[in-house]
């Protein structure tokens, strides 16, 4: 497995667990304690496992099981593929902190942030779209010869 696959695969996975703390404390927040949760605290836990955990989980299965590029092919760009995971790192774990954080502490800056955090989610997962364009085919294969 390439060790960008690996990074996919363990970032989505560290996002899952986030988001499952987070709900945990959203579930006991209002069930136990009878207080109603901001909304940016749910949305926060939406896009922590809605991206964070299965668009980045299926980035990366689709970066390792996709047809590789053929080898002449200038269209699929690696160089490009790692730069897609680190913005979708950092987008989404910049959101989820900003809209945690002002679900406390609101700020004119912190819905920066949020905004920020947001436009790189849709600029990186562009991105893939783009890279990946090129490997959603048929993989070529060798005709059987003849019996």
């Amino acid at each position: 497995m390439p060790a960008l696959v690996r990074l996919y695969i363990k970032t989505s996975l560290s996002f899952l667990l986030a988001g499952l703390l987070l709900g945990g404390y959203l579930i006991v927040t209002q069930h136990a304690i009878g207080r109603y949760p901001s909304r940016l605290l749910i949305t926060a836990h939406v896009h922590i496992l809605l991206v964070g955990f299965m668009l980045m989980i299926v980035m990366g299965v689709a970066t390792w099981m996709f047809p590789k590029p053929p080898r002449d092919s200038r269209r699929y760009r690696p160089g490009l593929a790692v730069v897609v995971y680190w913005v979708m790192t950092v987008s989404t774990a910049t959101r989820a902190l900003a809209e945690v954080t002002a679900a406390f502490a609101a700020s004119d800056g912190l819905r920066l942030v949020i905004v920020a955090g947001a436009l790189g989610q849709i600029a990186g997962t562009a991105l893939f779209v783009v890279n990946m364009w090129s490997r959603v085919r048929m993989p070529v294969v060798a005709v059987p010869p003849n019996r």
